[in-house]
């Protein structure tokens, strides 16, 4: 292991609890040990995924956040103590292991809940939403600090919490935590003064507008989430370890409006000067640990970096909070293992939270201490498949229901959390697989065949593997991606993987007798009924390294326009975007973490942004662009770059049997749907 990572593997103790090293699973939604949204179990893929992850080499272990009143079928969870009897048949096996288990508790989303399409029917009708109250009690889930609008839908407001229901929670909060102290866990964590979910709701004055005991004063905002620990610890003594989720700063403007880095604003929520007192109140009221980020749903990019947020984007915040407490203090959020290891050696933080690297990689720990970094498989901040709530203007959560069930999945390693669909399978019949096209999803089909026992041979016109992932990575901020193309074209070589390069295949046909995959990607469309189109760039021509002028128009704002436009603020240019959709990045898949970033950041620049707007003309001067009015603009620019999707750009299958096509060749999508179809496909054969 390299020296500079040795202080993140130095014990330390949370309460009497002491923990084998300084790395810290954080907790993500899907990864629960009694199911999540679902009714309450012990759930053996939570718990397999947990395990690995332990063996893998992490020092403390966060499930994901286990509501004490389950959102759906209104179960208590201290009810259902036959799942408390299999977690305590599973502690031993888990505590071999060496490492510890808290497990985090939450009192839930309030007006953070996400909110449907399929929600909004059921709650503006009233037969609905009787009817679905004992399965979906919207006016229960969704109850805040005071009435304040959802995070993400205007249909279903959220209202105040009773003081009886806030008992509840409190109450709840103890019996599930001495259940889980006697299934022989190491702590809990009680989540949260965080994210702005309800907890948080109470501490907000942007939020809690409350006038008894739960409102108005410093003491009261924040009563609710000390009266919690003062239960638990009641109910389970002392030195049962109880950390805290916290968010330093809020950094948010008001409802639905984050403030990005760097950015100059007013304070909605709680500002580093409050902070400051509550994490000193808070740890007087018992908490033995603060696990912090930054952020609320409404500046939800601090909390879920997105690729766009700088690397360690909550340490110098949480490396200040740090001095006004002397419990241990734990940040999280892009963490590099390098800078986290500095920050722990000079005693700004305790521990280093890290998430979604365990889905890429849970092995990832025991990669970086024996000095094997470049077989980590990365996480690209991506979101496509472990957290994708999607959200844009006249639509709530635009989220695939299986997808809003079975959250913690990866888009780059199609095993987690699907251990059921995806899994290495052994061939008994070991075959010769052609494939056509070294993208990744070639790639991938090759990774998996080899680990089956066939013998796959690529075939790639260009001469390097990795096909448009080149230019989609290519943006200076994209290093994540670079490092998992990196990871592939290694895994290749690994693996012996047989690679021909410079080889065009034109008909399946010239290939020898067996399985084929077709993996050749998409074509852009291009808007040839526009008349001078052909003055444009196409996007992955700009991103290859064709050059374009100081002021740009960038023809499609979904994401991979809006990430070009992104890219050219970077540099110093004036881009604007031109949107034919009433919102920009108006796609599924796209996590609101992601997109909202991008939007406020355009907003913050005053990028102009033209929705409802479609593209007439190019010409020599720029382009004539059509409103929704009906009007028409001439707005003058130097280049224009056209990111208007794309086509699938098969082969022929020619009548050939045992033929897969894989990837946007198949149908357009994003890495998620490239590399599990890709993943799916090698397994048939």
């Amino acid at each position: 292991m390299k020296k500079e990572y040795g202080p993140l593997f130095t014990p330390w103790k949370i309460g009497t609890c002491e923990i084998k090293n300084r790395i810290v699973m954080t907790s993500m939604g899907g990864t629960d040990l009694f199911g999540w949204m679902e009714r309450h179990h012990f759930d053996r893929a939570g718990a397999r995924f947990i395990m690995e992850a332990a063996r893998g080499g992490a020092g403390l272990i966060l499930p994901g956040c286990q509501p004490v009143w389950n959102p759906m079928y209104g179960q208590w969870l201290h009810k259902n103590k036959r799942m408390f009897k299999d977690l305590a048949a599973w502690m031993p096996e888990f505590h071999r292991t060496g490492a510890r288990l808290f497990v985090q508790l939450t009192a839930g989303f309030g007006r953070s809940f996400t909110i449907t399409s399929a929600m909004e029917k059921i709650y503006e009708n009233p037969l609905l939403r009787a009817a679905a109250k004992p399965v979906l009690d919207l006016d229960r889930i969704t109850a805040s600090a005071s009435p304040a609008p959802n995070r993400w839908s205007d249909k279903v407001p959220s209202r105040a919490l009773t003081p009886e229901e806030i008992r509840e929670y409190i109450d709840a909060f103890a019996g599930s935590s001495l259940l889980l102290k006697e299934a022989g866990v190491d702590g809990v964590e009680v989540h949260a003064v965080h994210e702005g979910y309800l907890l948080d709701q109470f501490t907000l004055p942007y939020v809690n507008k409350r006038t008894d005991e739960y409102g108005g004063s410093f003491e009261n905002r924040y009563r609710f989430a000390a009266q919690i620990v003062r239960a638990i610890k009641k109910a389970c003594g002392e030195d049962f370890p109880v950390s805290l989720r916290y968010s330093v700063v809020s950094r948010t403007k008001d409802f639905r409006e984050g403030a990005l880095p760097g950015e100059e604003y007013t304070e909605a929520g709680r500002t580093m000067e409050e902070s400051e007192r509550a994490a000193r109140y808070l740890q007087e009221a018992g908490y033995d640990m603060l696990n912090c980020d930054n952020g609320t749903y409404d500046a939800w990019y601090w909390a879920h970096p997105p690729i766009y947020m700088p690397e360690n984007c909550n340490l110098d915040d949480v490396s200040h909070i740090r001095r006004f407490v002397d419990i241990p203090v734990v940040c999280a959020g892009r963490m590099d293992p390098a800078e986290a290891a500095r920050a722990v050696e000079e005693g700004r933080i305790d521990g280093a939270g890290f998430a979604r690297q365990f889905l890429a990689d849970p092995a990832w720990v025991t990669k970086l201490t024996e000095d094997r970094e470049e077989d980590i498989r990365p996480c690209i901040l991506c979101h496509n498949g472990c957290f994708n709530l999607a959200h844009y203007k006249g639509v709530p959560n635009d989220q695939d229901l299986y997808d809003g069930l079975h959250m913690a999945r990866c888009a780059v390693n199609a095993e987690t959390m699907q251990y059921d669909r995806h899994y290495i399978r052994k061939t008994k019949k070991p075959r010769r697989v052609h494939i056509v096209g070294g993208g990744i999803g070639g790639m991938e089909a090759a990774r998996v065949l080899k680990l089956r026992g066939h013998e796959p041979v690529i075939y790639e016109k260009e001469p390097v593997l990795g096909g448009t992932f080149i230019p989609a990575s290519a943006e200076s901020y994209k290093g994540k991606l670079r490092d998992l193309l990196a990871w592939y074209r290694r895994q290749m070589e690994e693996l012996d993987v047989e690679v021909r390069l410079g080889t065009e295949v034109r008909s399946i046909l010239e290939l020898e007798p067996g399985p084929v995959i077709i993996a050749t990607g998409a074509v852009p469309r291009i808007p040839r009924s526009v008349p001078g189109h052909e003055r444009m760039i196409e996007a992955c021509e700009y991103l290859r390294g064709e050059p374009v002028g100081e002021r740009t128009a960038v023809i499609g704002g979904g994401l991979t326009g809006c990430e070009i436009a992104y890219e050219l603020c970077l540099q110093g240019k004036s881009p604007l975007i031109v949107e034919m959709l009433p919102d920009l990045i108006c796609q599924k898949g796209v996590c609101l973490a992601n997109s909202s970033y991008l939007r406020d950041y355009f907003a913050w620049k005053k990028v102009p942004v033209y929705l409802e707007t479609a593209l007439e003309a190019v010409t020599e001067d720029g382009i004539l662009v059509k409103k929704k009015d009906g009007t028409r603009e001439e707005i003058p620019c130097d280049s224009v770059i056209s990111s208007i999707g794309y086509l699938p750009a098969p082969l022929a299958l020619q009548g050939r049997k045992e033929t897969y096509l894989v990837g946007d060749c198949r149908k357009v999508g994003n890495l998620r749907t490239v590399i599990w179809g890709a993943y799916e496909a090698a397994m048939k054969i």
